[in-house]
């Protein structure tokens, strides 16, 4: 399999456990793509009442069972979450969302603002309305990656870094192996978990996946006492998610860490690779973390980073065998929800191998959806 970031790596564990002799190739080390460059949300609270809110509820509970699996050791912390909202429209759409995500098995609690001080005594005074989500929790995703493969290793797979894959191999529509920069590799079964790349894998194969990076910064503070003690976001955030806009799109996302820092995001744009760091997004970030916590202006930054979200048009995984190679597997294209969906997805996808009932209908992902778009439009090939 290709790619080993956090959705990789739950894919290795599952294939491993479930038997299978598991090779992970890498042209990088662990999570040095889109995994490592996230926040580690484990959400249901973001998820509008679809497939991908079956595939996170069986996701979240999951990530508790890869860590007694694996023995902890990536700062798994259900924590919970808080979504606030500052408008009576907003206000209006929130409890909505709420009450439909309850009638489908979210835990949505309502809260006033006397509640809410009590979950985050620092909220700004002018918040008075939110929905407080028990479900949401947090990992270190570079750790949780290099855990998981490291479980993977002494369970008897291989990990490779370093080696770029220039070909999928294939015979009458057969996957038969690939090829990196150094060496040649036999298997009926190749798995494309890479992510933002998963476009460029497809290609390779004489395939076609409409996979695009969709760019986000994050500021990280130094370490400070706890002042934040759920993930807190402004409501915007989830229609920030769902939109197909390509222009620059900003809530507050705000969240403590184990080590005492602050993470505060979140943007979307879709700028291609463009990688330079812009300093009227990361204020633009600053000014909305403070809207809500107004403490924050007392805490200095440390750095900010940026990531590229693979972004499927339809905002949907594409989880399944290609449409037009066989023994070709695609793990990819979970935008921002790829850490919590990564367990359920390597869960359902190791079931489609094995020829075993998936617990879920698994269509709504298949990467079989694209197989009538224009081949020749949609794929970003990185640099």
């Amino acid at each position: 399999m290709i790619g080993a970031g956090v959705v990789g790596a739950s894919c290795a564990l599952a294939l491993t456990n479930a038997g299978l002799r598991v090779l992970i190739i890498d042209r990088g080390p662990v999570a040095s793509g889109t995994s490592g460059a996230g926040e580690g949300n484990i959400l249901v609270s973001d998820k509008e009442p679809s497939p991908e809110l079956t595939l996170a509820l069986r996701s979240r509970n999951a990530w508790f069972e890869v860590n007694e699996d694996i023995g902890g050791g990536f700062e798994l912390d259900g924590k919970g979450g808080v979504v606030i909202s500052r408008t009576e429209s907003g206000i209006a759409g929130l409890a909505k969302l709420a009450k439909a995500q309850r009638e489908n098995g979210i835990d949505a609690r309502e809260v006033n603002a006397a509640e809410l001080r009590k979950l985050e005594p620092h909220i700004s005074p002018t918040i008075e309305y939110g929905v407080y989500y028990p479900q949401d929790a947090q990992c270190q995703p570079m750790l949780a990656a290099a855990q998981m493969i490291r479980a993977v290793k002494q369970r008897g797979g291989k990990f490779i870094q370093g080696e770029n894959v220039i070909a999928i191999n294939s015979t009458n529509g057969q996957v038969t192996g690939l090829t990196t920069n150094k060496n040649a590799y036999a298997s009926p079964i190749v798995l494309n978990a890479t992510g933002t790349w998963a476009g460029d894998i497809a290609k390779l194969a004489g395939s076609y996946l409409p996979i695009a990076p969709r760019r986000g910064f994050i500021l990280v503070t130094v370490p400070a006492p706890e002042l934040i003690f759920h993930k807190v976001y402004d409501a915007d955030y989830v229609a920030n998610i769902a939109s197909g806009e390509a222009d620059l799109q900003s809530s507050a996302v705000v969240e403590g860490t184990a080590s005492g820092t602050i993470l505060i995001g979140a943007s979307r744009e879709r700028v291609g690779f463009k990688s330079e760091f812009e300093i009227p997004i990361l204020r633009q970030l600053a000014r909305q973390a403070i809207s809500v916590f107004p403490i924050l202006k007392e805490v200095q930054l440390l750095r900010a980073y940026r990531g590229f979200r693979p972004y499927a048009p339809d905002h949907l995984p594409v989880i399944g065998e290609d449409g037009n190679i066989s023994g070709l597997w695609h793990a990819a294209g979970h935008e921002g929800a790829g850490i919590v969906l990564a367990p359920a997805t390597a869960e359902l996808i190791t079931a489609e191998i094995l020829g075993k009932t998936p617990f879920m209908d698994p269509t709504p992902f298949s990467p079989k959806r694209f197989m009538n778009q224009d081949p020749s439009a949609g794929v970003h090939v990185a640099s």
